[in-house]
């Protein structure tokens, strides 16, 4: 890798930090824009892949501004949500009591969960950065579903209009590598800490969602 690439991926990645943090309360702004109004549709995606009852108890790693949290409250399920970002933490605290939902929310890291053995239901996380593809977070993720238990999670969404806006916003998200499938190397994560892995692709309005389940074996308490 050149020093031009390195300083490249560098910049990309201070960036996507200002996003989650000191700029987090231009998030959902900047998803509508970037996504041309498909991002909650990308989000939603996940839903109907958790394979959890109504009232199952969920955790949702990296809540950023809680749009897919309140989702899943109003439909019933009980929700945990973490992530890093107090930034994040303040606006989906915000939002939750606005919509008269008490926040159930933890700050603190995917690679650590706070969480005791076989808790939860399903996991669910859209749009994640590369911690999810960290074994420590595949291990901890492991660890706290329960036997049969799933991580559902959307990494990518892409446009399907043909038109030139839609092919301008495409070749931008290219352009910051948030664009196509993941190396076959780090899918193999998931299947190496145990995990029975499927990735299918959800079509929506005007766009496709790209969707990964990991699930954990029935027999493994």
């Amino acid at each position: 890798m050149d020093h031009l690439t390195r300083a490249y991926i560098a910049l990309l990645r201070f960036g996507f930090r200002l996003l989650y943090n000191e700029l987090a309360f231009t998030y959902d702004a900047v998803s509508w824009i970037v996504s041309l109004g498909e991002w909650r549709r990308w989000q939603q995606a996940a839903i109907p892949h958790l394979n959890a009852p109504t009232g199952s108890l969920i955790l949702e790693l990296a809540h950023g501004t809680a749009n897919l949290h309140i989702d899943l409250r109003q439909m019933g399920y009980r929700m945990i949500g973490l992530d890093l970002s107090a930034y994040m933490g303040a606006i989906a605290r915000r939002k939750l009591l606005k919509h008269n939902l008490l926040p159930q929310l933890v700050r603190g890291q995917a690679q650590a969960l706070p969480f005791p053995d076989t808790t939860f239901d399903a996991v669910v996380s859209t749009f994640p950065t590369e911690f999810i593809v960290d074994p420590a977070t595949i291990h901890e993720i492991y660890r706290v579903l329960k036997p049969g238990a799933r991580l559902v999670f959307v990494p990518s969404g892409a446009l399907t209009g043909r038109g030139v806006i839609e092919q301008g916003v495409e070749l931008a998200y290219k352009a910051t590598g948030q664009r196509g499938m993941w190396p076959e190397y780090i899918m193999e994560r998931f299947t190496a800490a145990g995990f029975t892995l499927t990735t299918l692709i959800e079509p929506c309005y005007r766009s496709m969602a790209q969707v990964v389940i990991a699930e954990k074996p029935r027999g493994d308490g």
